[in-house]
């Protein structure tokens, strides 16, 4: 067996340099490209990316990850494994894989067969697809990608979702037994596993990686948890024929599912040492090779090299000389830009505090070669670090980011009761339909946009252009008949980005793009000083809007927390202090939208759900900072403006009384694809305030139909009165075409009356 490599990392940008991945795709559900070209050039991305990596100076055997994906890696190994949802049952070959068309069509839903629930990777802004398994669903190994993708080029470490994760993170398919859960079917997931490893060895490959970051999360029950991982990895370890098994606990400590992962037979076991601590009990490793995330794989700053080469120190000790210690990530590095060296036109200072993939593969590289050759061979990298981070600290924009103490009053509105007795006059009804806020971004306004930031369209002109942007989008929800209205955000880049770009104290990329979901991706800001509003933001847009329409128009802003999950945040001071900083220009802004005379605000927070701890001794100081920073944002308004929130895929049920908390008028939140899931939690919870459960599932390119969201909208009024429930989809349009858009959303609207005729 080849020894683990010295230095790795636990994966790298999955889409390419320059979204070649993103690319490639759209280009073949658009019409554009055959399929045989677009296999050909995800294998350019794959081929770029080895290059790259080993040309950083990955050239160990098996130091390079193949982690490369077709949409998602859940999906990847569910569906190698034939967990495929019986309405795609067709699309299946008589060996029951499905070809790369087919494995797209799941994942994004054709006709009347909606896709795969789609829900966040554990506290990332990743999302991934959500298997369905039933206590008869095929589970065997019916796809042999894993090893294609292994096998590309010699010494290539396979990346593989766990067998406990895959289990934990599915869900019962319709129809199972109530009492059924994915984790009953564990024996059945991990002899297709023990297949999968028996075909990597006899394709010649040496190491696996499975990555089971679910063992670090307090969401299931935790002796369940640790007998799964117990019984899994005594199976697995003990095969005869198969390769050696790296098992990965990112995103957190492994706590009490490490002594099992230790009496195991497998040989390599990595840490997560940025969200966790070296393990009390890290003792019990000896004879294993541990592989120390030691570099941020979440976050954009230069790493502190001293404190990281002083834990390895103290865990090689620790461990003693039978356990070799490897460099590492801590996580993936698909959450991370590709390189920072790109980013030309940054401030320059800010530019040397900043570490994207490239640069934290060689982070990774210098601390190896200091354990390797002792600290003084890596001095001058070492003294480097502590200089820019102390030259960091020292910067005037990064020293006056305190916040005063704000008081409680400042966070607490009137009675419900009374807002809405003030509301009345607002003219709504039952069922009041509305959209989430963006519309379709098409061509023509991404061309005015870049067009006026290259300085070839006037201001004036860019004005005229989003202008009548807005009155198409006003015109169109008047003639669909609509309820509440927004001006459909045709001047905004990005719901973050653009609020990034008119604070103080952020910084915006151009090359800084990471995954969202399948071909969709992002681009953080960076949140590097003390944050402050420079003026409006978005009062003359929504006024604008507004002056067109009797109906009431939405103030649209990102909320506080959703601004920091979705950004770059400092590590130097605590994000409730950057919370509240943002917060505190958001109420500026809240309040001179209600000045401007908009009624209606809402303040997004879809990613209330994503920053949530995966301990739970951790989360009731979360829930208490990141309510208090929303409620800071909307409580400086009277009691007649109507107070709305947003939440994608936020697994209600976990958050339920955090949501609550936040005490907006109206929260709308996902619930399309997990088919009304939410209302049971509702229901419990006795949730007494406006709610807007989707009905209309955006990240799908399907119409649905009037009936499919009538049928959704009945379920609902089964659970909340009439007066409380909203109608819309789950989130914004920006991504949808209007192809799409119109139809779906007269649709909505059609099944909103026919609900209000005839309860």
């Amino acid at each position: 067996m080849t020894t683990f490599p010295a230095a790795t990392i636990l994966g790298y940008p999955r889409i390419g340099r320059d979204r070649e991945f993103k690319k490639a795709v759209e280009a073949y559900w658009a019409g554009r490209a055959t399929l045989e070209d677009t296999e050909a050039a995800l294998a350019a991305v794959r081929a770029q990316t080895r290059e790259r990596l080993s040309g950083l100076g990955l050239t160990e055997p098996y130091s390079i990850p193949a982690d490369a994906t077709g949409y998602d890696q859940v999906w990847d190994i569910a569906s190698s494994l034939g967990i495929v949802p019986a309405r795609f049952d067709d699309l299946r070959a008589e060996d029951g894989s499905l070809d790369l068309t087919a494995y797209w069509t799941v994942a994004r839903g054709v006709g009347d067969r909606p896709p795969l629930e789609m829900t966040k990777w554990f506290d990332s802004n990743y999302h991934y697809l959500v298997p369905e398994i039933s206590p008869d669903t095929d589970i065997r190994l019916v796809d042999d990608r894993v090893v294609r993708l292994a096998t590309e080029a010699p010494g290539l470490r396979p990346v593989v979702v766990g067998p406990v994760t895959l289990a934990l993170l599915s869900k019962a398919a319709d129809g199972a037994p109530e009492d059924f859960t994915p984790l009953d079917r564990l024996d059945d997931i991990v002899a297709a596993y023990a297949d999968l490893l028996r075909a990597l060895a006899a394709a010649g490959v040496e190491w696996v990686q499975l990555d089971e970051p679910a063992l670090v999360a307090d969401t299931w029950p935790r002796e369940e948890t640790v007998a799964a991982t117990s019984s899994a990895y005594a199976t697995l370890g003990g095969l005869a024929d198969r390769p050696a098994i790296l098992v990965v606990g990112s995103y957190g400590p492994l706590g009490d599912a490490l002594p099992p992962l230790a009496a195991s037979r497998i040989e390599a076991i990595g840490l997560d040492l940025v969200k966790g601590q070296i393990p009390d009990d890290v003792d019990i490793l000896t004879g294993k090779t541990v592989v120390a995330g030691v570099i941020d794989g979440r976050n954009i700053w230069r790493a502190d090299l001293q404190e990281a080469f002083g834990e390895l120190g103290e865990l090689g000790a620790r461990l003693g000389d039978d356990s070799p210690v490897s460099v590492a990530t801590s996580t993936s590095l698909m959450h991370v830009p590709h390189d920072v060296e790109r980013e030309g036109g940054m401030y320059p200072e800010l530019r040397t505090w900043l570490a994207f993939a490239d640069q934290k593969v060689g982070e990774v590289l210098t601390l190896a070669r200091g354990l390797a050759e002792g600290r003084g061979a890596i001095a001058g990298e070492i003294a480097k670090s502590v200089e820019v981070r102390a030259r960091r600290a020292a910067h005037p924009g990064v020293r006056a980011g305190e916040v005063p103490v704000v008081p409680d009053a400042f966070r607490s509105r009137e009675a419900y009761a009374e807002r809405v007795a003030a509301q009345e006059d607002l003219g709504l009804g039952a069922l009041p339909t509305t959209t989430i806020g963006s519309f379709p971004q098409t061509g023509e306004i991404r061309r005015a946009r870049a067009a006026h930031r290259a300085g070839t369209l006037s201001d004036a002109d860019y004005d005229a252009a989003m202008r009548a942007e807005i009155a198409r989008v006003v015109e169109l929800q008047e003639r669909l008949g609509l309820d509440v209205l927004v001006h459909g955000e045709a001047e905004r880049n990005d719901m973050v980005q653009y609020f990034a770009e008119n604070l103080e104290g952020f910084a915006t990329t151009e090359h800084g793009w990471v995954q969202s979901y399948g071909s969709r991706c992002t681009r953080p800001s960076i949140l590097w000083g003390a944050v402050r509003r420079r003026g409006p933001i978005t009062v003359e847009w929504s006024r604008y809007a507004q002056s067109l329409t009797a109906k009431p128009m939405k103030g649209m802003l990102t909320g506080p927390v959703t601004i920091l999950a979705w950004s770059f945040v400092r590590d130097d001071q605590p994000l409730a202090v950057s919370a509240d900083q943002v917060a505190l220009a958001l109420r500026e802004e809240v309040a001179d939208l209600e000045r401007a005379g908009i009624r209606v605000v809402q303040v997004d927070e879809p990613a209330l759900r994503e920053l949530l701890p995966l301990r739970a001794e951790d989360q009731p100081s979360y829930i208490s900072w990141s309510v208090r920073a929303f409620r800071l944002a909307t409580s400086g308004v009277k009691p007649s403006t109507q107070v709305h929130t947003h939440l994608c895929y936020s697994e209600f049920n976990e958050i339920i009384d955090a949501i609550d908390g936040l005490d907006a008028d109206v929260t709308s939140i996902e619930a399309a694809r997990s088919r009304m899931e939410v209302l049971e939690p509702v229901e419990e919870h006795g949730f007494a305030r406006g709610i807007g459960p989707g009905v209309y599932d955006i990240h799908s390119p399907r119409v649905p139909s009037v009936e499919e969201m009538e049928a959704q909208l009945r379920l609902a009024v089964g659970v909340i009165e009439d007066r409380r429930l909203w109608v819309n989809p789950d989130c914004g349009l920006k991504t949808r075409g209007y192809a799409e858009v119109e139809p779906s959303l007269a649709n909505m609207v059609e099944a909103a009356r026919r609900v209000r005729q005839n309860p």
